[in-house]
C-alpha cells in the first residue's frame, strides 16, 4: 500500500487545508493534458489517478481515519500471514454481527491456507447461520472434519447444520461420531 501523506508530500498531521493545497500543486503539475508524448501521458495518468486516491482518503474524515489504523498495522506477506490476518479480523466482524465481512474473511483464510480445519470449520459455522448457504456450510464442516477427525466440535456443527437442513440420518451419524469422540462433554 502506497503511503498517501508521502504521495502527497504533508505530514500525517496535516490539516484539510494543508492537504487540499498540496493535491492542488501536485494535480497541476502531473495532469495527464500537460502531456503530448502517449507513454509520458499513461505515466501522468496513473500518477494522477494516485494522488486523486490518496487526495480522496485523506479528505473524508471516516476513510482517514481508517486509512490511518491500517497504515500502521504490518501487512501480510504469505498466504499463512494473509490467511491468519483474515481469520482474526473474521473473528471480531462475527461478534459485532457483520456476517458478510466474517464470511468473506474466512472464506480468505480458507483459500491461503486450505488445510487448515479451524478456518474450514469456521466458515462452516459462518455460512450456517444463512439459510441460503446450508449446503457450503455443510461442505466447509465436513472438510474441517476430514482434516481434522478428532475434532469433535466440528461434528457436532455438522450435525446441527444437516439437521436444519432436513438431513437427519447423516446429522444423527455426525452427532454419534461427536459423541464418541469427546463422551464427556455436555453441550452434545
Amino acid at each position: 500500500m502506497s503511503d498517501y501523506y508521502q504521495m502527497l508530500g504533508v505530514t500525517p498531521s496535516a490539516s484539510a487545508a494543508e492537504i487540499r493545497k498540496a493535491y492542488a500543486l501536485l494535480a497541476r503539475e502531473r495532469h495527464p493534458d500537460r502531456f503530448t508524448d502517449p507513454a509520458e501521458k499513461r505515466r501522468a495518468e496513473t500518477a494522477f489517478q494516485e494522488i486523486t486516491a490518496a487526495f480522496n482518503a485523506l479528505m473524508n474524515p471516516d476513510r482517514r481515519r481508517e486509512y490511518d489504523e491500517t497504515r500502521h498495522r504490518p501487512q501480510p506477506r504469505t498466504p499463512e500471514e494473509v490467511a491468519t490476518d483474515a481469520f482474526e479480523r473474521a473473528q471480531p466482524a462475527l461478534e459485532a454481527g457483520q456476517l458478510e465481512e466474517a464470511i468473506t474473511l474466512l472464506q480468505t483464510a480458507v483459500h491461503h491456507a486450505p488445510g487448515e480445519a479451524a478456518y474450514h470449520a469456521a466458515l462452516g459455522r459462518a455460512l450456517g447461520r444463512v439459510p441460503a448457504f446450508a449446503r457450503e456450510a455443510v461442505q466447509a464442516l465436513e472438510r474441517a472434519t476430514q482434516l481434522e477427525p478428532r475434532n469433535a466440535a466440528a461434528f457436532a456443527e455438522l450435525a446441527i447444520v444437516l439437521a436444519r437442513q432436513g438431513l437427519r440420518l447423516r446429522a444423527q451419524k455426525a452427532l454419534e461420531t461427536a459423541l464418541r469422540l469427546s463422551p464427556r462433554d455436555a453441550r452434545l
